[in-house]
């Protein structure tokens, strides 16, 4: 039984962990961002195509970014459900 708790702990503690993971990775996306989008705004010569294909790879990234978070915060939470004691 100690072995289960033991178990769970570490799926909490790898929860907490790539939470906190996964946010300063969005903090570091975001700043990049911002710091590119003023950079492509001054640069007038940027091709007017090339900033839209930019922009849709942006959010392809970001829509990717959203599903791996839920699939890991969901087979974490299905880790921890499996360990749950039955009642």
């Amino acid at each position: 039984m100690e072995s289960m708790w033991m178990a769970k702990q570490l799926i909490d503690f790898q929860k907490t962990t790539f939470n906190n993971a996964y946010q300063a990775l969005m903090m570091l996306q975001d700043h990049t961002e911002k710091v590119t989008n003023t950079m492509v705004e001054q640069a007038k010569w940027f091709p007017e195509e090339s900033l839209r294909i930019a922009g849709l790879w942006t959010d392809f990234y970001k829509k990717g970014q959203h599903e791996l978070k839920n699939a890991i915060e969901d087979h974490l939470e299905q880790m921890s459900e499996q360990l749950s004691p039955k009642g």
